[in-house]
């Protein structure tokens, strides 16, 4: 008999979709500037709404969104904004439609700065992401210290949306942090990518 498969509690008993994310991309180690931009993008519009109306419009922000590409979105016109702002595809509010724009100019912004929007983010946690061990749901925090202090020098730069809630939420997203529960089954693989890298 096969042997159940434990999985972070946010995972059970939901969509097939919400089970994929958390079995594949949740907490895995994102060094891709295109796919931070990508959960920028995501997060932000996620603020005040579920995760999972988010994962079911993803196809539809991909292809508003020029797959994610931020030179492509930093040039964006009031035009094509008012365009996507009549797109049901995707979640409809002009602060974060607008925001995506902002932060595509301040993403590359980084870029030149820094090389990659990747060296700057991970320089956050030391360019290893942190292995948290927290044994239940309820014991994972909705912000750090880390992401207190990228919060606040985001917003520095001209960043929109990347409160320390939203900023920690993109932090284990993209595998800054390894917050799967330890009973989880992901919590052992995750932490085995990050030593693949290191």
């Amino acid at each position: 008999m096969a042997r159940e498969v434990k999985r972070c509690k946010w995972a059970e008993g939901v969509n097939v979709d919400y089970i994929q994310y958390h079995d594949t991309e949740w907490g895995v180690p994102v060094f891709d500037d295109q796919v931070q931009f990508e959960f920028l993008i995501l997060e932000g519009a996620q603020a005040g709404l579920s995760w999972s109306t988010i994962l079911n419009k993803r196809q539809g922000y991909r292809k508003a969104f020029a797959d994610f590409n931020p030179v492509k979105v930093a040039r964006f016109t009031q035009k094509r904004v008012e365009k996507l702002l009549l797109d049901p595809s995707i979640v409809r509010n002009r602060l974060k439609v607008t925001s995506a724009v902002t932060n595509a100019r301040a993403f590359l912004a980084v870029q030149q700065e820094f090389g990659s929007f990747s060296d700057y983010i991970w320089g956050y946690v030391g360019g290893q992401p942190l292995q948290n061990k927290f044994k239940n749901d309820g014991d994972v925090p909705a912000t750090s210290p880390e992401s207190d202090a990228l919060s606040k020098d985001l917003k520095k730069r001209g960043f929109k949306f990347v409160g320390s809630t939203i900023i920690y939420a993109h932090m284990q997203a993209t595998g800054m942090v390894n917050d799967h529960i330890v009973g989880c089954f992901r919590h052992k693989e995750c932490a085995a990518k990050a030593k693949q890298r290191g």
